[in-house]
């Protein structure tokens, strides 16, 4: 049996975004696409964006901001992968900008020698070059830049 789908109109549909928006910060599109599941017509989603981001329930520039801190705080992704991230999300380049400042340069380098640190521990191959290339990728993979991890990789070899 299929699920019937329930349509709001606008304004039951407001209340529910406002709750949906509350809950964490959320992106244009995600709230567009929520509004869109509660079969409401593309002009009557458009004006309930515009209200919900009059009443700062939606801002990506918040949105940006929480992201970055969440994603290179907690999982120390690099710069390359939070604003490819930031990017399919939707979010202009001006938003990602501004969250991109959260970034600390000293804390970015800090958790770049920690994953490399504990890559290197884990890591089985014991060909040099090889090694190095594996932690390389990995690190890159990780959204981090080619100079950093190679003037990390430099650094951990003098040691």
């Amino acid at each position: 049996m299929e699920k019937k789908k329930k349509h709001y109109t606008p304004k039951e549909a407001l209340i529910k975004a406002a709750a949906y928006c509350a809950y964490q910060d959320r992106t244009q599109q995600e709230v567009r696409t929520k509004l869109y599941s509660y079969g409401l017509e593309p002009d009557d989603v458009e004006e309930l964006i515009i209200r919900l981001s009059q009443e700062k329930l939606i801002d990506e520039e918040r949105y940006a901001q929480s992201y970055v801190r969440g994603k290179y705080g907690l999982k120390r992704w690099g710069r390359r992968k939070i604003m490819q991230g930031l990017k399919s999300k939707g979010i202009s380049d001006y938003c990602i900008k501004q969250g991109m400042k959260e970034i600390d340069p000293e804390v970015y380098e800090q958790n770049l020698l920690h994953l490399l640190e504990k890559k290197n521990n884990t890591e089985k191959e014991k060909n040099p070059f090889t090694r190095r290339q594996k932690l390389s990728y990995y690190l890159m993979s990780k959204g981090y830049e080619n100079d950093l991890v190679q003037d990390a990789l430099k650094g951990m070899e003098k040691e």
